[in-house]
C-alpha cells in the first residue's frame, strides 16, 4: 500500500507539480528577459535563465508566450522551450531548432499535434520579431529520437550550405515516455525590426 501511495505521489508530482514550478520559472525568465531588453547595453548581462527570445505560436492561443532558452537538457526545458545551441539563431540563415515538452515541466508544446501547415510561429528577440510559417502539420512527421538530420542546417541534406532561414520544432510524440519525436519545419516569412 505504501509503494502504491508513493507511486501515485510521484506521478502526481510529475504531471502536476512540475507544471506549477515550471510555469513560475518561465514567468520569471520571461520577466527578466524583457527587463534586460530595456537596459542599456553596458548593463546587459548573461541572463540566469539563459533566455535568448520569446516564442508565441498562434495555434496555442493568444496569451501563450514562452521563453526560448539555451540548451535542451532537463533544466533548460523546465525554463521554457530549449534552443539547440549548435543550430542557427533566430532569424539567421540555417535551421533555428528548438524543443519543448508536451507533458510536464510547463507543457509549452502541449498542443503540438494540433499544429497545421500555414500556422505562424513568432520569435521575438531584443531587436527583432521573426515570423515563421509552418510547412507541415504537427502529426505529419514522427521519428526516432536518434534521427539527428532534422537539426542539420539544411534538414536531410548533411553538409549542404544553407540558403533559407528555417525553424524546426521538436517534441515527444506521445504523452508518456517514448523514443519517438514529432517534428515540424517552417520558414521565415517576415523579419521586423522593433
Amino acid at each position: 500500500m505504501l509503494v502504491g501511495v508513493g507511486l501515485l505521489a510521484y506521478v502526481g508530482w510529475q504531471y502536476f507539480g512540475t507544471n506549477i514550478i515550471a510555469k513560475q520559472q518561465q514567468a520569471q525568465v520571461r520577466e527578466d528577459l524583457v527587463r534586460s531588453w530595456d537596459a542599456p547595453a553596458s548593463e546587459r548581462d548573461e541572463l540566469p535563465g539563459g533566455a535568448i527570445a520569446l516564442m508565441r505560436v498562434s495555434r496555442f492561443g493568444d496569451d501563450v508566450e514562452v521563453p526560448v532558452v539555451k540548451g535542451v537538457g532537463d533544466r533548460a526545458l523546465a525554463r521554457g522551450v530549449g534552443w539547440f545551441p549548435d543550430s542557427a539563431g533566430p532569424g539567421e540563415v540555417g535551421n533555428f531548432a528548438v524543443a519543448g515538452h508536451r507533458v510536464t515541466h510547463g507543457e509549452p508544446f502541449r498542443h503540438f499535434l494540433e499544429l497545421r501547415k500555414g500556422d505562424e510561429v513568432v520569435v521575438e528577440t531584443r531587436t527583432h520579431v521573426y515570423t515563421y510559417v509552418l510547412r507541415d502539420d504537427g502529426t505529419d512527421r514522427e521519428l526516432d529520437f536518434s534521427e539527428g538530420w532534422v537539426l542539420d542546417p539544411v534538414p536531410g541534406e548533411p553538409g549542404a550550405q544553407p540558403t533559407e532561414r528555417l525553424i524546426t520544432l521538436v517534441t515527444c510524440s506521445e504523452l508518456f515516455h517514448t523514443d519517438k519525436r514529432s517534428v515540424v519545419f517552417g520558414e521565415l516569412a517576415r523579419a521586423e525590426r522593433k
